[in-house]
């Protein structure tokens, strides 16, 4: 069993449920490499040099600045960084219940599960739970966490309650100045009816199993294979060319996807996402 990253408890109104944090993703091991002198792959030294003096500094004659102009920096001390940290609380107050399509999906970071910490938070837990279910809102609300505050979101997913990181509105860079085609334009009715076909062929229950991290597994194979002085061949890429005709490339997929479909078999309804779907 995990210990809890985090107890403390979740509140709406008057109701209170005591609450353990839990992270909900799980590190896997990740290739990690050295930088390696090419002339006899001995290993690469970071070390820091004063830009100024040409020299090596050690630990103990550096400090953090601030560059608050071309060239110009102030020193922030410990002393500095303790002033700006926010009191831990331990409670997340949830300030409003949310439509969850209302949210994007960017605006969701790092999830968390919750669970009742004690006999005493199980049935409020259950009914906060099952009412977000009910009703399709997430609450929202900010949280202490290492000492620096965080807007969150409490949403259910199955049997738990989940609290995901959000990012703040300021953290979100507008697509106002990329050039994007307008909602609607650009294309025939005859080109939109065929896509929905094309989606229906491949609409399917959510299956995260299905998907894998193939370019670590092969690299680590590529690994394993020079480390026993072979060299693991892979196939030819083939990169997709630019469609030039829209209509012909929809009808081509369309007749191939519907060619390979075992007759009989019926087009799935994807699950939706948080809840429902997201503002876009």
């Amino acid at each position: 069993m995990p210990r809890p990253i985090w107890k403390g408890a979740i509140s709406f109104g008057l109701v209170t449920i005591p609450v353990n944090l839990y992270s909900a993703i799980e590190r896997r091991e990740t290739l990690s490499f050295n930088l390696l002198h090419k002339k006899d792959h001995a290993r690469i030294q970071n070390k820091r040099f004063c830009s100024e003096e040409g020299v090596e500094v050690p630990w103990s004659e550096v400090e953090k600045g601030y560059e608050y102009a071309k060239g110009q920096y102030v020193v922030v001390t410990d002393e500095d960084f303790e002033k700006a940290r926010v009191p831990a609380t331990q409670t997340f107050d949830i300030r409003a219940f949310v439509p969850a399509h209302e949210v994007a999906d960017l605006y969701f970071d790092e999830p968390y599960y919750l669970e009742p910490n004690g006999k005493a938070g199980v049935k409020a837990y259950a009914l906060l739970r099952d009412a977000l279910k009910d009703t399709g809102r997430i609450g929202v609300g900010t949280v202490v966490l290492r000492q620096r505050e965080h807007v969150a979101g409490i949403e259910p997913s199955g049997d738990a309650l989940v609290l995901s990181m959000m990012r703040f509105a300021h953290e979100i860079r507008s697509p106002n100045d990329l050039d994007l085609p307008k909602a609607g334009e650009g294309w025939t009715k005859k080109e939109m009816d065929l896509a929905h076909r094309l989606i229906e062929t491949l609409a399917d229950k959510w299956k995260p199993e299905d998907f894998r991290d193939t370019y670590t597994e092969v690299l680590r194979k590529a690994i394993e294979a020079k480390v026993e002085g072979k060299e693991l061949e892979l196939p030819a890429e083939e990169r997709p060319r630019p469609v030039a005709n829209l209509m012909k490339a929809l009808e081509e997929s369309l007749a191939r996807k519907e060619g390979a479909k075992a007759p009989g078999r019926a087009a799935k309804t994807p699950q939706k996402r948080r809840g429902g779907k997201r503002a876009a």
